[in-house]
């Protein structure tokens, strides 16, 4: 019983360092793109599928751990809840904002861009402070 939890917290340390990279490269994508319409299909098709399936493999592996410790509620454990909570529902923003963006206007592009990039750093530095203080226990 002892391996798998010690499995499953390595399983959760790994999706943590993967849900920073997810972020990491959602947001260097967001820099490099000029176009709207190219920068909608990739992000569609490849990057927030990917985000969101990172995060519920993290999610799915709290879950399995918090079931091993017979549902004992920490101070860590609500802290890592409630930024998941956080995390889906920033990236649901940021992907609704972004599928009503119109193509046809100009600068509809260029103005998306200090928004969803202020979202993208949220969602980092939630993950890595909760990450760092996970690691650090």
């Amino acid at each position: 019983m002892n391996e798998m939890y010690t499995m499953g917290l390595s399983l959760h340390s790994f999706g943590a360092i993967g849900i920073l990279v997810a972020i990491f490269v959602n947001l260097f994508v967001l820099i490099s793109y000029t176009e709207l319409k190219k920068y909608k299909r990739h992000n569609s098709i490849i990057y927030w599928p990917l985000t969101f399936t990172i995060l519920s493999a993290v999610i799915f592996t709290g879950v399995i751990m918090m079931a091993a410790k017979h549902l004992e509620f920490s101070v860590a454990n609500i802290a890592m809840i409630i930024v998941s909570f956080i995390l889906i529902v920033i990236e649901a923003k940021r992907i609704k904002t972004l599928k009503y963006l119109s193509e046809e206007k100009e600068h509809a592009f260029s103005a998306y861009k200090p928004i969803a990039r202020t979202m993208l750093q949220i969602e980092f530095a939630l993950v890595l402070i909760i990450s760092i203080w996970m690691w650090l226990l």
